[in-house]
């Protein structure tokens, strides 16, 4: 019996693909029904076509083939192995965002978590593009690997740093690793998705920070008080690659058996020299790209938080040259991007953006990540308990709330996405909502508030960005199609965490200039000599008991700072609207002439419902398993971890005798 194909489209573009036309001879292999007789017909088969184009690198047509080996189980351990991923890294983040406080402070240097953040978000901005470039050029299993690597030796540089420098230089690792396994996930589940569902599964990796929110905190708190901060780094290095195990397995043993069925082709190394290899390697994965974007983004935005400790401040010779240069390569990066010859592989997708819904999309995530990164991070912990008096648990559980009521809003809206098949309208309602929340914390941010006042407010932000994150990455993921959708993902999220960095730099920079002159005038003259511990060590600030005089005044003194900060946050949103309404209102049911005539082949469109299956995905703020429509013959839905039933027997016969392409 030859190999049953559904052919649902999962990436699905909203817009015409001219790609498509040109079929090359290499690219028939995973189409050819004829090399797999005699596989076994409960195998999980692609949920999408096989790439049409001699463009597809060797990455994507690798996780094709394997998506054809996918039996019930294999899928099951796979996901559940994502959903073990996804519980480990939320409840690492709920944990060690209580820890950079006091990491910072031990070194006398709690200011610097802004620096801290900025170096995070300029890695997460820029690991993204090549991480799923790496994907598409070598394979899934083999970039997660490189990822879970990264990530354990970020986290035990962290764990053993005696300095503050060393402490920064692992947020490089770290977040290279952390920020590689979010989009893998995304990248993975994507290659098992369309797009009318992607919404609703793409939330469910998320239900993880509904418990992991409360856990962190009291985890962090405990190892603050038993042990000391370098233990909540360093369990992670065991934990995270023990969650790894079951994902790993599954998609190595699909990969040899994809060998086996002769559904890959060989290595596209095979045979090359060193020079070739480092050539081809050099243009596939665009390294001069990455080291322009890089050194761009570094050198503009980490100047900006350190400009206040450098000698002559901005006067400061190499403050000046940093900014410079990083002017000149951002300059640089877009001509090198859009040049043929330079870059035949960019790293970013730039052409996307000539998509209006793209380029919207991607502006909005840049500014509503900024506006989160004047209020919510990076100073809003410290805040709280230095001016809410709030403990380390209540301050963490605060701090988090926006994780816990964004995750619940986003299923909610991926589930009205679905039944709506719009998106546009949730897109500019979350919007009002985020804007209203933070306008809401600049009328609170003084001290005396109560804990329900504070976890309102913050659960109104929480709301609005749930409501924004998951459909502006559908409307963005809506103009690509398959070779590209990697790269378009990568966009939005490297545009969203550009954002981050500008708002972390740039709260920095107001961080340490305001608040250190303010507490040299508010402080008593008995302890105005200590005003530098106090701005470097959030523990001192701590140490002076409420209502005391010294302790008014460092709250005065961040009240203000906060009030510049949320002030910024607020100016920061009035594109938001505007850019939500550029946005093209896709209806999401309708696809592409390709995607059309691709459904045609499609036999039975049924999905699991949420608690049927459980629906098990990943957390990739906008993916997920499932199909279009519904069809007059499809049979009862069978409980299964797949979105995808067994084969129609009647129509595999059909097709193997014609050994229909689409």
């Amino acid at each position: 019996m030859g190999l049953y194909t559904r052919t649902v489209p999962s990436y699905g573009s909203c817009e015409p693909d001219d790609r498509m036309d040109d079929t090359a001879e290499a690219d028939r292999l995973l189409q050819d029904t004829d090399d797999a007789e005699g596989v076994d017909e409960h195998l999980h088969i692609s949920p999408y076509p096989s790439s049409l184009n001699s463009e597809v690198q060797d990455g994507v047509r690798k996780i094709e083939a394997i998506s054809k080996t996918w039996t019930q189980r294999s899928l099951v351990i796979a996901y559940l192995g994502i959903m073990l991923m996804a519980f480990c890294t939320s409840l690492e983040v709920q944990t060690v965002a209580s820890l950079t406080a006091y990491a910072t402070s031990s070194f006398s240097k709690h200011s610097l978590i802004s620096t801290v953040l900025v170096i995070q978000n300029v890695v997460n901005a820029v690991i993204k593009p090549p991480m799923a470039k790496f994907a598409d050029v070598f394979g899934r299993f083999e970039a997660f690997c490189i990822a879970v690597f990264i990530y354990v030796l970020g986290y035990i540089q962290m764990a053993a740093s005696q300095n503050v420098e060393t402490y920064a230089s692992a947020q490089i690792f770290y977040s290279a690793g952390s920020t590689g396994l979010q989009i893998l996930q995304q990248v993975f589940i994507a290659d098992s998705s369309n797009l009318l569902n992607r919404a609703i599964f793409a939330n469910l990796p998320d239900i993880p920070f509904l418990f992991t929110v409360w856990l962190g905190p009291m985890i962090a708190s405990w190892v603050l008080k038993q042990l000391n901060w370098r233990w909540g780094y360093g369990m992670w290095a065991v934990l995270l690659p023990s969650a790894f195990l079951p994902l790993a397995l599954s998609l190595y043993i699909n990969q040899r058996k994809a060998q086996k069925l002769n559904l890959l082709k060989s290595k596209p190394w095979k045979g090359k020299g060193l020079k070739k290899i480092l050539r081809s390697a050099w243009f596939e994965l665009d390294v001069f790209g990455l080291i322009l974007l890089s050194a761009a983004v570094t050198l503009i935005l980490v100047p900006l938080t350190l400009a206040a400790h450098a000698k002559d401040t901005w006067r400061n010779g190499g403050i000046i040259a940093m900014i410079v240069i990083g002017g000149v390569c951002l300059i640089a990066y877009p001509f090198w991007e859009t040049s043929k010859r330079l870059a035949p592989h960019p790293l970013l997708s730039l052409g996307l953006l000539r998509q209006r819904s793209a380029l919207a999309g991607c502006a909005l995530a840049f500014f509503y990540f900024m506006a989160f990164y004047f209020s919510v991070q990076p100073y809003f912990y410290s805040y709280l308990q230095v001016v809410q008096g709030k403990p380390v648990v209540t301050a963490g559980r605060i701090t988090q709330t926006f994780s816990f009521m964004s995750t619940i809003a986003a299923l909610v809206v991926s589930f009205m996405i679905k039944y709506s098949k719009r998106y546009r309208p949730f897109v500019t309602f979350g919007c009002v909502v985020y804007i209203l929340g933070l306008a809401l914390m600049l009328l609170t941010h003084k001290s005396g508030k109560s804990t329900l006042q504070i976890l309102v407010v913050q659960s109104i932000i929480g709301l609005g960005g749930g409501l924004v994150n998951v459909p502006v990455q559908l409307g963005v993921q809506a103009s690509a199609n398959h070779q590209q959708v990697a790269a378009a993902t990568a966009m939005f999220l490297t545009a969203l965490e550009m954002g981050g960095a500008v708002g972390s730099a740039v709260s920095g920079a107001i961080w340490t200039s305001y608040l250190p002159h303010k507490l040299v005038k508010y402080l008593p003259d008995e302890t105005k000599g200590e005003a530098t511990e106090i701005f470097g060590k959030l523990t001192k600030a701590l140490s002076y008991p409420m209502g005391s005089p010294t302790r008014d005044a460092i709250i005065r003194s961040y009240e203000e700072t906060m009030q510049i900060l949320l002030t910024i946050a607020l100016c920061a949103c009035i594109p938001l609207i505007p850019l939500s309404l550029l946005m093209k209102n896709y209806e999401l049911d309708k696809a592409c002439p390709l995607c059309l005539f691709l459904l045609l082949f499609n036999v039975r469109t049924e999905f699991l419902t949420f608690f049927s299956a459980f629906k098990v995905d990943q957390r990739v703020k906008g993916k997920l398993i499932g199909n279009i429509g519904d069809s007059e013959d499809a049979s009862p839905i069978t409980p299964q971890l797949s979105a995808f039933p067994p084969p129609n027997l009647s129509l595999t016969k059909r097709r193997s005798q014609h050994h229909l392409r689409p």
